[in-house]
């Protein structure tokens, strides 16, 4: 009996499945996203099991590990749509959420309306409780005050209720009363507590995490629960996972206690197959640019390490939990051009989602999009849209792009969609700076992984425009995310506070946190059968004294044990990162320790990925046609190749374009192709804008 994995990541217009087995086949499809996305996934369970001839439920049963990346606690924040959250916070610190330490993401914009409240005011209510900075009891927890708080939140129908109290991270004594008090009260009530969701010291980012993780839990425990009915239905007998921001998956119910981790849920996906796919194509140092139906991530990935943030801000409010450093805009396949007040052409971040979707879809769309323009510009083949399965209406795109965007600025239709390509091409290559120049990477050093179902397409011109010279287009790139959660290893993330000055480092007290919170770690991943083999990475966060904002530094160990020549090393560290991203380093200046960080991984068995032996360069055979296609620097007779006809060492010159299942490839003139063992396509870019 065939042993099966899936890999299941929902977006905003596709649900992309990958069921693997252990000789390392693989099976991938594509199907719309439902309102109920649970209904989305068990129908793309239905047709990948079609396409590896079998059924469903026997492929359900014979599954091992089900890795699913999904949008619901994004969707609940960005839409507003979260639980009745109260929070209970220590007496005159409720408002602490919208002080937001004085953050405005625009400072000169006096008519900047404050973020939506997603915990108004009158469910905020202060305890009378104080701790020192030193865990020392000023005032006692007002059990009776906490008693009535909790009555006042039933009656108001509150569903979640946030506990954050100033200094729990030091002692969490009192939130864990509260949460006590909770539970006899309204034993339904889901509960979050900073002390678990975020442990450490900064008093705003602690409760704006630990109130977006009350808002969005409810929501992911029900569809959790719900999908997971509805998979034991149907003969599922193996283990759930929820892809996590982290970039590792986690255990059902874990995903359910710390929700907000799940906020980055699908795009991590694609961050961990880029990674995974660097290790076997030899490349260490990329940047992924995964463009779907709706938006385009954008992440960076260094000596095959993806690289991670505590300052993530999502629906403008911050989550400080480690999370992969990925940029989202409003930029794909779906994307709504528009001619704003002042008569220039905007593209985005309005999608055209899947229904209606963008004109050609045929499906009521009557507005232009990217997918309009590639098909007027000839990127598209209206009779092989994701392999054959969709036929694209070539004249509702014209008729769309005419009326909203060519007749109002007087062009013709193929230069308005030409001016259409271009701007979300720009749009993703400014995009990627926020990733790269402006932490002092600089772009052209990495290959470009370019992912999603519209990712290749777009990938060459925006080579050029940012002077990369390596692009990597997947064999799986339509499903890219989806193949992330087949290679992802079980991940938990934990941090404790420690203020202290390097130079008078408690190595004792160091070692004794480190063992403390990898033991918590363990018992957080328990429960699970999918590994016994484990990892720890540990890291310190460090800054000059006197600094606001501190540096992430790994802090590499040989033994389980940190000695004063560890700590040695993670400081010149420091110095080096620290110049790189602020151009200044200073040796000679104290240095201070705030926070110790692990990241346990439970290890997952690497799939089974067969590579082919490279044959004849000339893929002339592969060659289905040719149509006339407009690039960047004009329109060209360009030779068009079935992506299933190619073989390992097949060379391609530019301009050309690869038709596969899914994505379709576009190398720009004075572009170079190579197939290389693995299916993957590697285009080599000579030139720049």
């Amino acid at each position: 009996m065939i042993a099966w994995n899936l890999g299941i990541d929902v977006g905003g217009t596709f649900t992309d499945v990958v069921l693997t087995d252990e000789s390392g086949e693989r099976h991938t499809t594509k199907t719309p996203t439902t309102l109920d996305q649970s209904d989305g996934v068990l129908a793309g369970i239905e047709k990948v099991a079609q396409e590896a001839g079998a059924t469903c439920d026997a492929v359900l049963a014979n599954c091992g590990v089900i890795v699913h990346g999904t949008t619901v606690a994004t969707n609940a924040l960005l839409e507003y749509r979260g639980a009745k959250v109260g929070l209970l916070t220590t007496e005159g610190f409720r408002d602490e959420l919208e002080f937001r330490r004085s953050y405005k993401e625009s400072t000169f914009d006096p008519r900047l309306k404050a973020p939506h409240q997603i915990c108004p005011r009158s469910f905020r209510l202060g305890i009378p409780e104080r701790l020192t900075k030193t865990g020392e009891v000023l005032i006692p927890l007002d059990e009776d005050a906490v008693r009535n708080a909790v009555l006042r939140f039933r009656e108001a129908g509150t569903e979640s209720i946030a506990v954050c109290y100033l200094f729990s991270f030091v002692d969490p004594s009192h939130e864990r009363r509260t949460s006590e008090i909770i539970r006899e009260m309204a034993p339904e009530t889901f509960i979050s507590l900073s002390c678990d969701v975020l442990p450490e010291v900064r008093e705003y980012e602690r409760v704006s995490t630990t109130v977006v993780n009350a808002y969005v839990g409810p929501l992911i425990q029900r569809y959790v629960s719900h999908l997971e009915i509805k998979l034991r239905d149907r003969g599922f007998k193996g283990e759930l996972f929820i892809m996590q921001s982290n970039g590792g998956m986690s255990t059902a119910a874990e995903s359910g206690r710390h929700a907000v981790g799940t906020l980055l849920s699908g795009p991590a996906g694609g961050v961990t197959a880029a990674g995974w796919l660097g290790g076997l194509s030899g490349y260490k140092d990329l940047m992924i640019v995964d463009m779907g139906g709706t938006s385009c991530d954008i992440a960076v990935i260094r000596d095959l390490a993806p690289q991670t943030t505590t300052q993530s801000w999502v629906a403008r409010y911050r989550i400080a939990l480690p999370m992969l450093d990925i940029h989202t805009v409003g930029a794909g396949g779906g994307s709504v051009a528009w001619i704003d007040d002042g008569g220039a052409l905007r593209v985005g971040p309005e999608s055209a989602g899947s229904i209606p979707g963008p004109a050609c879809y045929g499906r009521g769309g009557t507005r232009p999009t990217t997918t309009d323009a590639n098909l007027i510009l000839g990127l598209l083949n209206a009779d092989y849209f994701l392999g054959g399965e969709m036929k694209l209406d070539l004249e509702a795109a014209r008729r769309a792009v005419k009326s909203h965007v060519a007749d109002a600025l007087g062009l013709h239709v193929e230069e308005a969609a030409q001016a259409i390509s271009e701007i979300i091409n720009n749009n993703m290559a400014n995009a990627s700076h926020l990733v790269t120049t402006r932490r002092g990477l600089d772009p052209s050093g990495l290959a470009l992984v370019a992912a999603g179902g519209a990712g290749a397409l777009h990938a060459g011109r925006q080579a050029e425009l940012l002077g990369m010279s390596t692009i990597i287009v997947p064999a799986a790139a339509p499903v890219f995310c989806a193949l992330g959660d087949t290679v992802a290893h079980l991940k938990v993330n934990d941090a404790r506070t420690y203020l202290t000055s390097v130079q008078d480092l408690d190595l004792t007290e160091l070692n004794r946190l480190f063992a403390e919170m990898e033991a918590r770690a363990r018992e957080r991943l328990g429960g699970q059968n999918v590994t016994s083999s484990f990892e720890t990475r540990r890291s310190l966060d460090l800054r000059y004294v006197g600094e606001v904002h501190e540096v992430t530094i790994p802090l590499r160990t040989r033994t389980r044990r940190v000695t004063a020549l560890n700590i040695e090393a993670t400081l010149r560290s420091f110095h080096d990162a620290h110049e790189q991203l602020y151009s200044h380093k200073d040796p000679s200046h104290p240095v201070e320790l705030l926070t110790v960080r692990i990241e346990y991984f439970g290890l997952r068995k690497a799939p089974r990925e067969k590579g082919a032996e490279f044959g004849d360069e000339d893929p002339s055979q592969a060659i289905k046609g040719k149509r006339a296609i407009t690039f960047a620097d004009g329109r060209h007779e360009t030779a068009v190749y079935a992506g299933e006809a190619l073989r390992a060492g097949h060379f391609i010159h530019g301009p050309a374009a690869v038709e596969s299942w899914g994505t379709t490839i576009m190398i720009c003139p004075g572009q170079e192709a190579l197939i290389d063992a693995f299916g993957n396509c590697i285009i080599e870019n000579g030139r720049s804008a």
